[in-house]
């Protein structure tokens, strides 16, 4: 779509010029995007030299602005040359062209950068080491041979180092050190690949490694560090490394014993550790790797990517204990391939903090917060300026998706369609569990790196930081704030103290609002919403929605029936009461008789009497319609999960179990006409004739995996039910049961075969981390901000 913009204004700039062939004209271009750190200006000069034309090009806090001087003919050419033959890593939002009377520029220049104006210009994400600097990093004749900061126009830190806008080496953390005579030499020749390489640095003025002990005493220096540190990992210790948006716990991944005592101290029982590979080919050893992954594993986003594990991998049990999958990453900085090319196995390479909180970024702090963690600490030199985790994405129907948008992914900003330029900042702050931030400034919508779930006051506190940060680095303070309607989220506190008019944003709203401005969709709109819970307009838990969604606002159109959750937010951490809830519904008090069940047998005799009383009461059982909590129970009920030791492990459980299963077999799951408090039509789908075919099938032996199918298929199946009685052709799936890859590519493939047009995440998750762009298109929509 923004090419097709581009274009458009192209076109337009050429009608305006008919004419005026023979004469000299003055060009003036803005180009807004992510423009800035990519090579652009020195892409200009040479576009500008090579064609004989004189003017100047400048970076402004908007973007990078453009003058130049020729005849007509000559001008349209380089117009379009600006945009077709743009640097690898520039993204283009809005180009915008005016042909002017001359004003004699001589020659051509690249002007000092200016700081006038609204920022909007899009920052730039951390790139994986380009190929060019990786060919010199191994080069024994070059200069910054087995420097671990070596990075070009191309490649390198960029959102981890920046501190203010434009983006210009002062406004970096790398203001500190001062560039030899060579690297300003580069850096001031718009020929060479590091000009204006903001980062740029080697051996004589870089950064520099150490190793410390526990304690930060300095064990060795440079080269020696990184050897000492490499040799540490072989023998199974602990190195806590600073990387590039902070630092990470990496171990022998190799060793049962070592992962394992890694697992004792960050106290992080089960939850599957990310593996950083040296290469793809040895990563193809362990995993299958498809042509899709292969390509995602080695862009230069180099997020996590999930990949089906081969039997006999080399690596420990407990790196993802019961998980047919890993999540690998290949080396992305030069510090990494480096380390990795001196190790030559995988390493388990988990962010840098203890549970629920964010990773650490300072070396000192490290000390205090993972001192109790990590044996040595392979530190640097060059500060962080903020938080960025490794981002985690998974291939579905041949296209990426996001679970966790973070490095080589954020900031970079969603176009709202439809929005003024003149719209007022706003900040929207997002949920609770995987928290983002987004800050809209016009149309450009900005979305934080992952910040995680804000159970702790760390995490709280990284949370605050990030919108000082991003209001600060775009100077745009919000004149309103949107959150989710959920009054107990920390979130939605902040909030409601920040004095700002307050937009509340219902959850599951949010959610296809979101997915419908990454597809750039408007209403109307079938939106499908799943997942754990988020707070409804009943008093009840809602989490299994369906909703007509267009400009004005959503109605609830379909959802599944509802059941009671006992113990209320235990029953998160317990898929065992999820189950008893869910039976409590069909059997009644019977069910505390079923003790042939798992879930059931799992609690005592005196428990049981207390969730008897809970239920028949209504004590701390609240309603729910969640489709994450089905999934929940019906693992219970398999045995799979009674008990869950991270968010979300009993559906990726009940997930695994597909694994070689092939079947279109469906449990039934009827949808029934009811109405809403409103008196609406309000489709309801009935899980009851479902949950007493998986109790048949589970008495009578059928194989864990076969029920996990036929439940899988029914979801699916009842999608395509309620798209046919509503009849909207465009079908929008979102939330966290839609990070499922079977659920999703079912879901897809039958609506598609029955005419529908469905609608899934790519860049932005589809669980919570996607909320505050969907809160930010509720509240422009509404127009009261």
């Amino acid at each position: 779509m923004a090419d097709l913009r581009v274009q458009r204004a192209l076109r337009r700039a050429g009608e305006r010029s008919r004419g005026r062939e023979s004469r000299a004209q003055r060009l003036r271009v803005t180009i807004r995007g992510a423009v800035q750190g990519v090579g652009y200006r020195p892409f200009v000069y040479r576009l500008a030299t090579e064609m004989g034309l004189a003017g100047w090009v400048s970076n402004t806090t908007q973007g990078v602005f453009i003058e130049v001087e020729g005849r007509l003919p000559a001008l349209r050419a380089f117009l379009r040359r600006v945009q077709r033959e743009r640097p690898p890593r520039a993204a283009v939002h809005s180009l915008d062209a005016v042909y002017l009377d001359a004003v004699g520029f001589v020659g051509f220049q690249i002007r000092e950068s200016t700081a006038e104006g609204a920022r909007t210009v899009a920052v730039l994400p951390d790139i994986a080491t380009c190929p060019d600097c990786l060919r010199e990093l191994f080069d024994p004749a070059d200069r910054r041979y087995r420097y671990p900061f070596i990075n070009c126009t191309n490649c390198g830190p960029r959102f981890s180092i920046i501190e203010a806008l434009p983006y210009d080496r002062p406004n970096t953390t790398m203001r500190r050190f001062v560039m030899c005579p060579a690297c300003r030499a580069e850096y001031d020749d718009p020929l060479d690949r590091r000009f204006h390489a903001q980062p740029i640095a080697c051996p004589a003025c870089g950064p520099q490694l150490a190793l410390w002990d526990d304690r930060g005493r300095i064990l060795a220096g440079r080269e020696a560090a990184l050897q000492e540190a490499a040799a540490a990992l072989r023998r199974g210790a602990i190195v806590a490394l600073k990387g590039l948006g902070g630092f990470q716990l990496l171990v022998d991944a190799r060793s049962e014993e070592a992962v394992q005592r890694l697992r004792r101290r960050k106290r992080r029982e089960e939850k599957p550790f990310a593996l950083l590979y040296p290469s793809l080919q040895a990563a193809r050893r362990d995993c299958l790797v498809l042509g899709e992954e292969a390509a995602l594993l080695a862009s230069p986003e180099a997020p996590i990517v999930l990949l089906l594990r081969r039997a006999g991998a080399s690596v420990a049990a407990a790196v993802a204990p019961g998980n047919p999958s890993l999540g690998v990453m290949l080396p992305y900085t030069p510090l990494h391939h480096l380390l990795m090319a001196e190790l030559g196995f995988p390493v388990v390479a988990t962010s840098g903090n203890l549970a629920e909180e964010p990773i650490v970024t300072d070396e000192r702090e490290a000390l205090d917060r993972l001192g109790g963690i990590a044996d040595l600490f392979l530190v640097h030199d060059r500060p962080i300026a903020r938080h960025v985790d490794d981002s985690v994405a998974r291939v579905v129907l041949g296209r990426p998706l996001l679970l966790r948008r973070a490095r080589g992914y954020a900031p970079l900003p969603v176009t709202l369609h439809g929005a003024a330029p003149g719209d007022s900042p706003l900040l929207a702050v997002g949920g609770h569990l995987k928290n983002t931030v987004a800050l809209a400034v016009g149309a450009q919508v900005f979305i934080s790196q992952h910040i995680g779930t804000l159970e702790t006051a760390p995490a709280y506190e990284a949370f605050v930081r990030v919108i000082a940060d991003f209001t600060r680095l775009y100077d745009a303070p919000p004149r309103a704030v949107a959150c989710d309607a959920h009054p107990d989220y920390l979130s939605t506190q902040y909030a409601e103290r920040s004095g700002l008019p307050l937009v509340r944003v219902q959850h599951h709203h949010a959610h296809v609002l979101a997915c419908m401005a990454e597809h750039e969709l408007a209403g109307p709109v079938l939106g499908v919403a799943w997942d754990g819970s988020g707070d409804g307009m009943d008093g009840t838990v809602w989490g299994g929605e369906f909703l007509r969604v267009t400009a004005e606002g959503f109605h609830r159109v379909a959802s599944f029936r509802r059941f009671p959750l006992p113990g209320g937010d235990r029953a998160v951490r317990e898929p065992r009461r999820t189950a008893v809830g869910l039976l409590h519904a069909v059997f009644g008090d019977a069910v505390f008789e079923m003790v042939h069940l798992a879930p059931v047998a799992s609690f005592s005799g005196a428990e049981r009497q207390v969730l008897r009383q809970m239920l028949a009461r209504g004590v701390n059982s609240p309603l729910c319609s969640s489709v994450g909590r089905l999934f929940d129970a019906v693992a219970a009920v398999l045995g799979i999960r009674q008990r869950c030791s991270f968010e979300g492990q009993a559906a990726m459980e009940l997930e695994f179990l597909l694994d070689g299963v092939a079947t279109d077999e469906a449990y039934p799951l009827p949808v029934t006409a009811s109405a809403d408090a409103g008196g609406r039509l309000l489709l309801l789908l009935d899980w009851e004739p479902m949950v007493r075919s998986v109790l048949d099938d589970r008495r009578g032996g059928a194989p864990p995996g076969l029920i996990s199918a036929r439940f899988h298929n029914a979801l699916a199946e009842a999608t395509l039910a309620v798209a046919r009685r509503i009849g909207e052709e465009r079908v929008v799936l979102t939330g966290g049961c839609f990070q499922n890859a079977y659920l999703v590519e079912r879901a897809v493939r039958r609506l598609q075969a029955e005419g529908f047009r469905p609608y899934w995440h790519q860049r932005i998750p589809p669980n919570d981390g996607g909320l505050s762009l969907g809160q930010v298109v509720a509240a422009r929509l509404r127009r009261e901000v």
